[in-house]
This record gives structure tokens, C-alpha cells and sequence, in this order.
């Protein structure tokens, strides 16, 4: 078996957590990105009044789920008809049916989210990767963009799409405006497909950060993929859309992605469109619910920004989502004494010696030899749904005793990694 149809790590990690857990052993948790958050009464109970829908409908989804995602991108600025939208069971295969559409090399930050590079290869589609920016991640610099674009062409290499992620995952951050636009000025120079996923996007901690889509500034050839895995904590209900530009070029991908996805996933589930219409048309209790959830990812990861940095290492605050990406190179000779020399050493330590699992740089695409880890914060809010409420409720989340001790003993943990 082949690196790229290997189980993803990060799924593998969580697997591997879970094991530990039920064999007793005690774990913090910050190796899986997944929204740990209660679910609300109101969309149980929609879909329930969904479960009804059991024909298979139109590939795409039906007319009202459709308009729901619609409506969601014009409320943030992009004009959108329901002929534009495609709904799937969850983004990924959306992703995955981008990589299958789209011929040429994918152009990548890194470091980025596990799934991307693997995606590509399954299609045998080359990958470029470009260091992202000293401020932000998800994008790859665009200083080293052009040069890194002309020395692939130059070796023989044809890019054709441009993979960006707003906010990111795994540093927790995003690109503000000028950078986005600078990137689309370069893919419209360069000719590439911009694939703009924005599953974090209803996460940035502050509301008054500046936030624009590729779609703002290159519309003709941005396509942008989102889900409410994130947002709305339905990872294991996989609600996927995406919104194809309003062109000729926009309606074939879109027309090749259907026939693409009638041959794989053949729609989204009634059920789930029922759910989607509900939270796409963003009623007050949805907007509600995600502004607790927003405040709750952001003054988590916060804290778990403060413990890491106190313990020597460099890291970009976070911004949006629920992740952290310290580097500790500034204590390698510390951990080269204790036998770190890399991320593939500092995630194994991290979980055998001091009991905590996160996700080694080098599973992002990160140079092997970085001393660089995800941390998904959301793992922390509670071990049971009670905790989770009372966490997401809170005025003043870290000060709950289970909180603020899974923190400190987090401190304690990085504290003795470094000491």
C-alpha cells in the first residue's frame, strides 16, 4: 500500500487515541480536527421532519437546499443562483471530484491540511508545494509564488488550480485582503482554476478582522467549498456545498463534477438537504448558536496559544478555527538532548511521554526535519455533552474547572517538554 492510500493521519491518529482511551490510558486529545460541540435541539428535530426524504433527488440537491447555499454566499457578498451550487456528503469529495475534473498540478501551501496532496495523487496530478507567509498560513507566499511558479513550468510542469484554505487548517489563521488579492492577480497572470476552501470561514474569532474570498476578486475562476462540519459541529452528517462561477467555464466544471459525482456519492441524503436548507437560511437560532461556538474556539485557542509560546516556542496567533501550530525551533538543542529532532519524534514523545497526541508537522506536507505540530483545540471543551454546554454557554469558558484543569496539566506537559 502506497503512502497515498494509506488511512489519512490524522483519522489514523484519532483511531489510535481512541484505542488508548479504552484501554485506560489518559490522553489529551489535540490530534483530530473535529468540531467538539453539543448538537442543538433544533437541528435534531429537523432532521427528523427530514427522514422522509428518501428519494434520491437531482445529483446536484434539490431546488431548496440549493437556494439555501445560494443565499448563504450572497450574504457575504457573493451574488449566487441555485444553479450555481453543488451539494455532497461532506466537501471532501467535492475536493476529490475537483482533482478528477481539473487536469495539470495542484498548487498547494505548505504546510496544509493532510488531505489535499493525497487527493491529487490519487489522479496522478503533480504537486507544487510553496512555503506560506511569515503572518498567515493556507496560502502560499506570494513573494515566492511567481518564481516558484516559473521554475515548475520550466522543469517540464503544467499547474493548473491553486488550492487556497480561509481560514486555515492547521495553523489557525488566515490571509487578509491584500494578500488574496495579490494571489488572484498571480492566477489570473498564470491562468490557474482557484479552489478557495472556506469551511472555517464562520469561524473567525473576531468579527471586525478584515475577510475576502478569492470570489471577491477573481470570480471567472474561483470555485468555493464549504460544509457545516466545522461551523455547526456535523462532522458524521458530512453537509458538503460548493459555488461553480457564474461562466461558461464555471457551468462545464460544474456539469463534469455532476457526472463525476452521479457515478460516486449520487446525491447528498434527504435528510441532510433538510438539515442544509434549515442552517444555510441561517435563522437566529443558527446564528446564535455559532456566535457561543465562535467565542468558545477563540478563547480556547488563545490559551492554548499562550501555553505553548511560554514554553519557548514561535507560533502565529490564531485567527480563525480551532487550531494551533507552534514551531519550536527555538529550544531544539533542548529537545535534541531528550532525542527530538524532528516532527515525527516530537508528536511520538508528546503522546508516550507526556500524554498528549497532536499531529506532526510532516503529515501537513512540513519539512520533516521542523520541529512543528498541529494542535486542534476543540478537543478541549468537555469529556460529555453536560461539559460541552456548560462550556459553550459560559461567559467565561476557561475559568470551569474542567477546563481550566485539562489546561494546566497542557501546561505542565510542554513545560517538562522544554524544561
Amino acid at each position: 500500500m502506497t503512502a497515498a492510500h494509506a488511512v489519512s493521519p490524522n483519522l489514523a491518529l484519532d483511531e489510535a487515541v481512541n484505542r488508548r482511551h479504552a484501554a485506560g490510558q489518559p490522553l489529551i486529545h489535540l490530534g483530530f480536527g473535529e468540531s467538539r460541540l453539543p448538537l442543538p435541539d433544533f437541528l435534531a428535530e429537523r432532521l427528523l421532519a427530514g427522514a422522509r426524504r428518501t428519494a434520491y433527488g437531482p445529483v446536484a440537491g434539490a431546488e431548496d437546499s440549493r437556494a439555501a447555499a445560494a443565499g448563504y454566499f450572497t450574504r457575504r457578498g457573493l451574488l449566487t443562483e441555485a444553479e450555481q451550487i453543488v451539494l455532497a456528503p461532506g466537501s471532501k469529495p467535492l475536493l476529490l471530484a475537483l482533482m478528477a475534473a481539473v487536469d495539470g498540478a495542484v498548487v498547494l501551501s505548505q504546510p496544509c491540511w493532510v488531505t489535499y496532496a493525497p487527493q491529487a495523487r490519487l489522479f496522478g496530478r503533480p504537486v507544487l508545494e510553496v512555503p506560506i507567509p511569515a503572518g498567515c498560513g493556507g496560502v502560499p507566499d506570494p513573494d515566492l509564488l511567481p518564481g516558484a511558479l516559473r521554475a515548475f513550468r520550466a522543469a517540464g510542469g503544467r499547474p493548473r488550480m491553486l488550492l487556497l484554505t480561509l481560514p486555515d487548517n492547521p495553523t489557525g489563521t488566515h490571509a487578509p485582503p491584500d494578500v488574496v488579492r495579490r494571489l488572484c492577480e498571480i492566477a489570473e497572470a498564470e491562468d490557474l482554476l482557484i479552489v478557495s476552501d472556506e469551511i472555517y470561514r464562520d469561524i473567525l474569532h473576531d468579527p471586525a478582522d478584515p475577510y475576502a474570498s478569492p470570489a471577491e476578486f477573481a470570480p471567472e475562476r474561483t470555485v468555493v467549498t464549504s460544509g457545516l462540519s466545522k461551523s455547526l459541529a456535523l462532522g458524521g452528517w458530512r453537509i458538503g456545498f460548493a459555488r461553480f462561477p457564474a461562466t461558461a467555464e464555471g457551468r462545464a466544471l460544474r456539469s463534469t463534477v455532476l457526472g463525476l459525482a452521479s457515478e460516486i456519492w449520487s446525491t447528498l441524503a434527504g435528510p441532510m438537504q433538510e438539515v442544509a436548507c434549515l442552517a444555510l437560511a441561517e435563522p437566529p437560532e443558527v446564528t446564535a448558536h455559532l456566535r457561543a461556538s465562535t467565542r468558545l474556539h477563540g478563547a480556547v485557542a488563545d490559551a492554548v496559544h499562550r501555553i505553548v509560546t511560554q514554553a519557548g516556542a514561535v507560533c502565529r496567533p490564531p485567527t480563525g478555527g480551532f487550531y494551533v501550530y507552534p514551531d519550536f525551533e527555538p529550544v531544539r538543542d533542548v529537545l535534541a538532548a531528550k532525542g527530538i529532532t524532528g516532527s515525527a519524534a516530537l508528536q511520538e514523545h508528546l503522546i508516550d511521554r507526556l500524554g498528549v497526541a497532536v499531529l506532526g508537522g510532516e503529515h501537513l506536507g512540513d519539512d520533516p526535519g521542523a520541529l512543528r505540530f498541529r494542535a486542534a483545540t476543540s478537543m478541549l471543551y468537555g469529556a460529555d455533552d453536560a461539559e460541552r454546554w456548560a462550556a459553550l454557554r459560559s461567559p467565561s469558558p476557561l475559568t470551569l474547572p474542567h477546563i481550566a484543569e485539562t489546561l494546566e496539566s497542557l501546561r505542565a506537559a510542554f513545560t517538562r517538554l522544554t524544561s
